[in-house]
């Protein structure tokens, strides 16, 4: 009876604030049945992978250090391969294929010099001393026979005709060596100065090769078709051997790099396909092949930071090539997978 009396006495401030706390409990009780009913149907969301865009990039130079004296393209241009990029200039190497094909020149001559043989007046006057041999053979083997007949008869002495014999032989000696002096002279050089000569030629034409290859490098040209990325001197100044004069993007060789811990790989296999969306295209979505996946190493691992449950993560570079034709795919563009 006290409750009744009470609650018919409350007033109505009372009763309004019961329902209020009565419609803000329920309120609350709502709140947590749909927060339960959230986190049972709520989805992961994707995680997010975000990489970037390139392109194979290719460095000009050359085997010649000079000044340059032309530049034909700029930053941005589009090349064709065997477009003439850039002219180097050389006064020194110039110089050194005046001077190799100096030296070539005397190499050739000494070789035809030596491939001629003896000249024609020296062999003409080795056949004249044999025939002056002969004479002199003939006199004195007729002398020799005629002191030998009179030494016979007693007339002539033993001295005399010892003396004839002695200017005979000596006739002989001369005859034998005007004949070998002749034999030289219409055989010509021997056959180890011929090699020698020939050898020395082919040094010279080496030389002048040597030099040539590196003049072939005064005007550089495009390698392939691309576009040009940087260049790196300016007109007149001078470059080393195999500085780099300027940088060549293959576009056509454009691929997307992605640096992932190994735990995601799983989605990412080598050969695989993936769907990336290129943000600065519109968030232009496309597919990629994976063609490349690489360990970057101790520098890159993710430590674990809690005793249990975690483990130390390495990261792996992971590159793949778009399967369409993306001509305003630029590298250094972000590119984005969703796990």
């Amino acid at each position: 009876m006290s409750d009744i009396r009470n609650t018919s006495s409350a007033t109505p401030e009372q009763r309004e604030n019961k329902i209020l706390m009565v419609a803000m409990a329920i309120m609350v009780a709502i709140c947590i049945i749909l927060a339960i009913i959230g986190f049972c149907f709520l989805n992961k969301p994707d995680e997010i992978i975000e990489g970037q865009a390139d392109a194979t990039a290719i460095r000009i130079s050359g085997k010649l250090p000079g000044r340059v004296m032309k530049i034909y393209v700029h930053e941005g241009d589009q090349v064709k391969a065997g477009d003439t990029l850039v002219h180097i200039h050389s006064s020194l190497a110039e110089a050194k294929l005046m001077q190799a094909e100096g030296m070539e020149t005397v190499a050739r001559t000494q070789n035809r010099k030596v491939d001629a043989g003896t000249r024609s007046q020296i062999i003409q006057a080795a056949r004249d001393m044999v025939s002056q041999a002969e004479a002199a053979v003939e006199i004195t083997k007729k002398t020799y026979t005629r002191m030998q007949n009179l030494y016979n008869e007693g007339v002539m002495s033993e001295q005399k005709r010892d003396e004839a014999k002695a200017a005979y032989d000596a006739a002989v000696a001369a005859h034998h060596a005007a004949q070998s002096q002749l034999s030289l002279a219409i055989s010509g050089a021997q056959k180890e100065d011929k090699e020698s000569a020939a050898a020395m030629v082919n040094v010279a034409k080496g030389g002048v090769a040597e030099v040539q290859s590196l003049l072939e490098d005064q005007y550089l040209i495009a390698p392939c078709d691309g576009q040009i990325d940087q260049v790196y001197p300016e007109e007149s100044e001078l470059v080393s051997l195999g500085a780099p004069i300027m940088s060549l993007l293959k576009l056509k060789d454009k691929w997307v790099t992605f640096n992932v811990r190994e735990e995601l790989l799983n989605d990412m296999p080598l050969g695989g396909e993936i769907e990336i969306m290129i943000p600065a295209l519109g968030e232009k979505k496309t597919k990629a092949k994976i063609y490349y996946i690489r360990d970057l190493g101790s520098y890159a691992t993710w430590q674990a930071t809690k005793a249990t449950g975690q483990w130390d993560s390495k990261t792996f570079e992971v590159k793949a090539h778009p399967l369409d034709t993306l001509p305003e795919l630029r590298p250094g563009m972000s590119v984005v997978y969703f796990k």
